[in-house]
């Protein structure tokens, strides 16, 4: 697969080393790199150095070159090219590419390779995998590997109280996200092409004890169809990719203990068939994950996704070797649960992300409590995802299934952050997940300080959701403004798993159980035709909004809840 991947794209690639985009797409200035890196994975997948008459040696040195002339620099397609090239070798002096490189390549190669910027986000990896490529090729003698890795730890430890990674974007904090898992795994990806083999084995401890609370994740976070990373806005094809990265590369080094293995190798099984079925043209043999029916995060490009794709495919090709994976996996039982995950705890907030599967109805959700990051979209909203049943808009804002309250220039939101976060079993076998915010924050993540107060409580019960809404207002004070909205929307045409969960005929028989904010249902608006309104998985036909769009003046003292109640008519893609 990752042959014909390549082969379809090779062609892209211009005489400079550019990236000739698909269709209307605009090419991204670190391509280049992602391209070399693809082309060293399946150098070290197979030892071919041409590909569909195509010198792969002469490509990745383009490749190479045309990144490291980029203006102005870009690190991570600086660290994805340092990765390609040593995959050709682990010396300067045995590198077919580097003999390839022109003396002002070189030159301006180890120049860009010892430049550092310090990051608090997942572009750290890229540094290590910058000090990597430096010292392996033998162009410095000092290795920063090491204080690289200690560092990003250290700011690990700083963000989150449980050792998850924060991306740090502007925003309240806690942008906690798939860009976790990513930078793990392109850390322990860098490791690997590490000329000492003894930093990497001391090295390999530090990466385990963060890696294991991902990968711990995955038996409650994947579905029963294998969809993996839901929420978020690169998700997608890249939710199923880094997940399969990442525990292959836990079963290989040893951090999956030998009695958990038949479990992840069904949560393997399950995330690469709903990543072959859903994201793969299967008759010509390449990526697709922007279509007239469905999109991808915005930077996110076709040629850089097929690139990734046949890159973590061939890297996926070794790793199965070494862990052994058996033909047939005995596949658990599913059970029913209900589990917060904790980011992060502190005074100033909670956050985490509540994982809740009905083994019944197969339902399957996921609620993320975490910061947006620089712009809100409803990727990240603290809301019911399931992606068939339960959608949203990718790259997009409305408040799905919560609450939207605009007092004057503060659009607010119960999502972002917590306190008093709490999960439990409630009557009838039912589970909750409840939390509240002493001060509401707006969509900008600035918290609206002075007006009120906001209790939420999830309630799952089988297939039934209940959300409930509780505010008080400090002082008298107007609300401009009130609505939440609902989409739905259809699975792919072609693109999809028949296993997966989707809305029946009846929807998802939403019942306003308490609403003291006196809203009404606004007429149903289609947007079958709106190129905006697409998720990663299909098309939103039609948006339902709840609204009230005249004042209401709200008084300290009472309290103004909205019960929502959610029993979706569940069946199957091909029931």
């Amino acid at each position: 697969m990752a042959r014909s991947m390549l082969a379809h794209n090779l062609d892209s690639i211009n005489a400079d080393g550019t990236v000739t985009p698909v269709g209307s797409e605009t090419s991204r200035s670190d391509e280049p790199g992602h391209v070399a890196f693809a082309l060293g994975e399946y150098y070290r997948a197979t030892g071919e150095t041409t590909l569909k008459g195509y010198d792969l040696i002469d490509l990745t040195a383009r490749c190479v070159t045309a990144q490291a002339f980029t203006e102005p620099a870009h690190e991570n397609g600086l660290a994805y090219a340092a990765l390609g090239l040593l995959s050709f070798g682990p010396s300067k002096e045995r590198n077919a590419v580097w003999e390839r490189l022109v003396e002002e390549t070189r030159e301006r190669l180890d120049k860009l390779l010892l430049t550092r910027s310090d990051y608090d986000n997942y572009w750290q990896a890229f540094n290590i995998a910058k000090a990597v490529c430096r010292y392996s090729l033998g162009l410095s003698k000092k290795d920063e590997t090491s204080r690289l890795i200690e560092r990003m730890v250290e700011r690990i430890e700083q963000t989150s109280s449980s050792g998850f990674f924060d991306d740090a974007e502007k925003g309240f904090g806690g942008h906690f996200n798939l860009y976790g898992v990513m930078t793990l795994a392109f850390t322990r990806s860098a490791l690997q092409l590490h000329a000492n083999s003894a930093l990497r084995e001391r090295k390999l401890p530090t990466l385990r004890t963060y890696a294991e609370k991902y990968i711990k994740m995955m038996p409650d976070m994947v579905r029963a169809d294998g969809l993996g990373w839901a929420y978020g806005r690169s998700a997608g094809a890249y939710g199923q990719m880094h997940c399969i990265t990442l525990i292959l590369q836990g079963l290989r080094d040893g951090w999956i203990p030998d009695d958990q293995k038949n479990k992840y190798f069904d949560i393997l099984r399950r995330l690469f068939y709903y990543f072959f079925h859903t994201y793969l043209d299967q008759e010509h043999g390449f990526l697709d994950i922007r279509d007239d029916e469905r999109t991808a995060y915005a930077s996110h490009t076709t040629r850089m996704a097929n690139f990734d794709a046949a890159r973590y495919l061939c890297q996926w090709s070794r790793l199965a070797k070494t862990v052994s994976m058996p033909d047939n996996v005995k596949a658990e039982p599913a059970r029913t649960s209900g589990r917060f995950v904790i980011f992060d705890k502190s005074n100033r907030k909670e956050q985490g992300l509540f994982l809740y599967r009905d083994a019944e109805s197969g339902l399957h959700v996921q609620i993320p409590l975490v910061s947006s990051g620089t712009d809100c979209t409803a990727d990240n909203l603290a809301f019911p995802h399931c992606p068939g049943v339960f959608d949203w808009p990718n790259n997009v804002y409305l408040p799905i299934m919560l609450p939207e309250l605009t007092f004057g220039e503060h659009v607010t939101l119960p999502a972002f952050y917590g306190q008093k976060c709490v999960t439990g079993l409630g009557l009838k076998n039912s589970f909750y997940f409840r939390y509240e915010q002493p001060e509401l924050i707006n969509i900008k993540e600035e918290l609206a300080r002075g007006i009120g107060s906001v209790k939420v409580q999830w309630t799952f019960t089988g297939s039934k959701i209940t959300g409930d809404f509780a505010y008080t207002v400090k002082n008298q004070v107007q609300l401009d403004k009130f609505r939440m909205s609902l989409v739905i929307g259809a699975p792919h045409s072609r693109y999809r798993m028949g296993s997966s969960p989707a809305l029946g005929a009846q929807g998802h028989r939403c019942s306003v159980l308490k609403d003291d904010f006196h809203a009404n249902w606004a007429e149903t608006e289609t947007v079958t035709a709106d190129p905006v309104y697409k998720t990663n998985f299909g098309k939103l036909h039609y948006v339902q909004t709840f609204v009230r769009d005249h004042p209401l003046i709200m008084r300290p003292g009472q309290v103004y809840r909205l019960t929502v109640a959610f029993d979706p008519d569940l069946t199957l893609v091909e029931a």
